[in-house]
């Protein structure tokens, strides 16, 4: 069926990633070994924490792969004053593109007045400094009108993204485990559809295969977070994607998730 096919480039897919390197458990052995992966790949960013954007400018200089530092990651708990003040560091010392998870329990708790004010004041000092903010809503937590508030604000306030999760919003299942969903279709749909055109979506949790990342391009996003990046660039080649713009069809996830749960 056309609607599962899609025309891609394999720099076209590379571009689409920012290699996620946010693991707690994560040495400065195994980050530079993540960023070589990322320049390797010319993946879009490699996504750290603020602490290693030093790391991350050594080894990506010379490359067109960006520093992707997150912030208030991964609970969004942090003070508005803390927030800012990391998001600004982070810029200054190098951070491109800032992911920043808001305050999930004011969102939860309709304070749409300090949910607003505080993404204008991170994204007022991310751009003012020459990066870009993504705004990460932590969707497992959340119900459809909270996201479809949280668009209209990121729209309103002219934010570069919305972000569907961290990976790690792990919610308490029926049986007692943890778990979580990340990038659903019936998410990153609502969240297209109720943000502005010049807000792009960025899928992470859930994008693990070749057939998740061409899925989600076809549903309008433009960026995903990756830990599987070497697998999934990898498939893309098996598959015949290389310079010249390929049409590839994929297999399409069901409406509650992608690589799911």
């Amino acid at each position: 069926m056309s609607s599962n096919t899609i025309t891609v480039t394999l720099s076209q897919l590379a571009k689409m990633i920012d290699h996620s390197l946010l693991h707690p458990t994560m040495t400065d052995a195994d980050i530079t070994d993540g960023l070589r992966i990322a320049r390797t790949n010319n993946v879009a960013t490699a996504c750290v924490k603020p602490y290693l954007i030093p790391l991350a400018k050594k080894e990506l200089t010379g490359s067109d792969v960006l520093v992707c530092p997150v912030i208030g990651f991964p609970h969004g708990n942090s003070t508005t004053e803390i927030k800012v003040m990391e998001a600004t560091a982070a810029a200054k010392q190098g951070g491109k593109e800032i992911d920043m998870v808001v305050n999930v329990g004011k969102v939860l708790g309709g304070d749409w007045d300090y949910v607003t004010e505080e993404i204008r004041q991170i994204n007022e000092a991310v751009t003012d400094h020459g990066a870009i903010l993504k705004v990460i809503f932590e969707n497992d937590y959340l119900q459809e009108e909270h996201i479809v508030r949280l668009c209209e604000i990121c729209t309103q306030l002219g934010v570069a993204f919305v972000k569907t999760s961290t990976g790690y919003g792990f919610v308490k299942q029926n049986d007692g485990s943890y778990n979580y969903r990340g990038a659903t279709v019936k998410h990153l749909k609502l969240m297209r559809e109720n943000s502005g055109p010049n807000v792009q979506i960025k899928a992470a949790g859930g994008v693990r295969t070749l057939d998740d990342l061409l899925h989600v391009m076809k549903l309008g996003v433009t960026r995903i977070g990756a830990t599987a990046t070497v697998a999934i660039l990898e498939e893309a080649r098996k598959r015949g994607i290389g310079n010249e713009p390929t049409k590839v069809s994929f297999k399409p996830m069901s409406e509650e998730g992608l690589g799911g749960y």
